[in-house]
C-alpha cells in the first residue's frame, strides 16, 4: 500500500475502514497483509477430465484440488479459486482453452497442460500471455526446448524414463527381441523413439496405431510373425488395454512394458483381468504411499481413495503456485520470478527448477510398476540414466 493511499484511507470514516477491512485479506496466513482487490487470485488446471484417457486428468485435478482446499482452510480471508479447463486430452482444443485463461488476470498459474500434445499446442499461447505453467505429467523431452520461459515440469522427462524403461527390458525381463508400438501422439512416438534408441539392435520390428483405434490385429500379426519376447507400447491405456486383450487372443505370449500414459486402472479394465496379469508400467512418478507427509492419507481421505498416476505431483505443483500467492506474488510476472527461483521440499522430491524449466536432474526418479491380480503394484525404482 502506497502513501498516497494511506493519506486518503486516513480521512475516512471509521465504519468505512471497517467494512473496507472486511472485503480485504487481512491476513495471508503468514504473518503478512495483502492488498485488498488481491484476495481473488486464481490457479487453472488444464488436462482431461473428460474423454477416452480422463483418468489422468482426474488424478492431476485431485491433486491440484487437495493443495488449494487445504490453502484455502488455513487462508479463510484470502482464498484461491481453482479454475477447471477440460481438454478431453485433444490438442485441437487446446489452444482456445489457453486463450480463455490468458484472458483472465486474475489466472496466475496453471498446473497442466497434462498431455504432451495438448502442451505443444497451448504452451505458445500461454507464453505469449506470461502466465507460468508446471506441468504434473507431460514428459516430451522438446517441450523444453522450445525457449518458453513460462514452461516448468515436475517430473523426468522422457530422456530419462525411455532409458530407463529399456534398462528393465534388458536387465529384469532379460529379453532378446523388442518390438516397439506407438500410438503416433507426440507423447507416444517421442517415448517408443527414445526406447527405440536405447534398446539398439534389440528392436525386433516396430509399427504404429492411431488413438481411438479398436482393431489391432494387424500390430498383432506383425508382433507374433517378429517372435519377439518382449513388447514396448508407447502411449495412453485407452488404446493399450484392447490391444493387450488381443495380443493375449492370438496367444502372444511376449512381455508387455508401456509407461505412466498406461499406469490407470483404465488399462486392466480394457484389457480384462486376465489379458493384463504381469504387464509392467514404468513412470517418473513416484507410487502414492512414498509421498512424504500426510498427503498420502488425507487424499484418501477426501477422494475416498488412494491417489492416482502423478497425483503427487500435481499437489506438488500447485503447491508451488499456493506458495507464490501467499508471498504476495499475485502478478504473472511476480509469480514468474517467484517459480524461477524456488527452492524447497515438496511430498515428491526437492523443487528446483533448471533454466529451461525442468526439475533437478538429481531429483529424478522413474519407478516400475507391475499388473498383480487385477492391481497395478509398484515394482521397484530404476536408476535414471540420462
Amino acid at each position: 500500500m502506497n502513501s498516497r493511499i494511506k493519506r486518503s484511507l486516513a480521512v475516512l470514516p471509521v465504519a468505512l475502514l471497517v467494512a473496507g477491512a472486511m472485503g480485504a485479506c487481512s491476513n495471508n496466513g503468514n504473518g503478512t497483509t495483502t492488498a485488498s482487490g488481491k484476495c481473488d487470485s486464481k490457479i487453472a488446471f488444464f488436462g482431461a477430465l473428460t474423454g477416452p484417457n480422463a483418468n489422468l486428468g482426474i488424478n492431476i485435478y485431485n491433486g491440484a484440488k487437495l493443495a488449494v482446499d487445504q490453502y484455502n482452510a488455513k487462508n479463510s480471508n484470502c482464498k484461491v479459486t481453482l479454475v477447471q479447463k477440460d481438454s478431453q486430452g485433444d490438442e485441437k482444443q487446446a489452444p482456445a482453452l489457453a486463450q480463455n485463461l490468458v484472458q483472465d488476470p486474475k489466472v496466475v498459474g496453471v498446473v497442466g497442460p497434462a498431455f504432451s500434445g495438448e502442451s505443444e499446442a497451448a504452451d505458445g499461447i500461454l507464453e505469449q500471455g506470461n502466465l507460468p505453467l508446471i506441468t504434473a505429467s507431460a514428459t516430451n523431452p522438446t517441450l523444453a526446448q522450445k525457449g518458453w520461459k513460462v514452461f516448468h515440469r515436475m517430473l523426468g522427462n522422457d530422456a530419462s524414463q525411455g532409458p530407463a524403461a529399456a534398462s528393465y527390458i534388458k536387465d529384469t525381463v532379460k529379453a532378446k527381441k523388442v518390438f516397439v508400438i506407438d500410438d503416433t501422439t507426440a507423447y507416444g512416438k517421442g517415448l517408443a523413439d527414445q526406447v527405440k534408441k536405447s534398446l539398439g539392435g534389440m528392436v525386433g520390428g516396430t509399427d504404429t496405431v492411431q488413438p481411438k483405434q479398436t482393431d489391432f490385429q494387424a500390430t498383432v500379426a506383425k508382433v507374433k510373425a517378429s517372435k519377439a519376447d518382449a513388447i514396448f507400447y508407447g502411449g495412453y491405456y485407452a488404446e493399450a488395454g484392447p490391444f493387450v486383450k488381443q495380443l493375449r487372443a492370438a496367444n502372444v505370449n511376449a512381455k508387455f512394458v508401456s509407461d505412466d500414459g498406461v499406469k490407470d486402472p483404465g488399462f486392466v479394465a480394457g484389457a480384462g483381468k486376465a489379458s493384463a496379469e504381469g504387464s509392467v508400467v514404468t513412470c517418473p512418478c513416484i507410487p502414492g504411499d512414498e509421498a512424504k507427509g500426510t498427503f498420502f492419507a488425507d487424499y484418501k481421505k477426501k477422494f475416498g481413495k488412494e491417489p492416482g498416476t502423478y497425483g503427487p505431483e500435481a499437489f506438488d505443483s500447485a503447491n508451488v503456485f499456493l506458495d507464490g500467492i501467499k508471498a504476495g506474488k499475485t502478478s504473472r510476472a511476480a509469480m514468474l520470478s517467484f517459480v524461477n527461483s524456488y527452492d524447497k521440499d515438496g511430498v515428491t522430491k526437492h523443487i528446483k527448477f533448471d533454466k529451461n524449466g525442468e526439475i533437478a536432474k538429481s531429483e529424478i526418479v522413474i519407478w516400475s510398476y507391475q499388473i498383480k491380480g487385477g492391481e497395478i503394484v509398484k515394482d521397484t525404482e530404476i536408476k535414471a540414466t540420462s
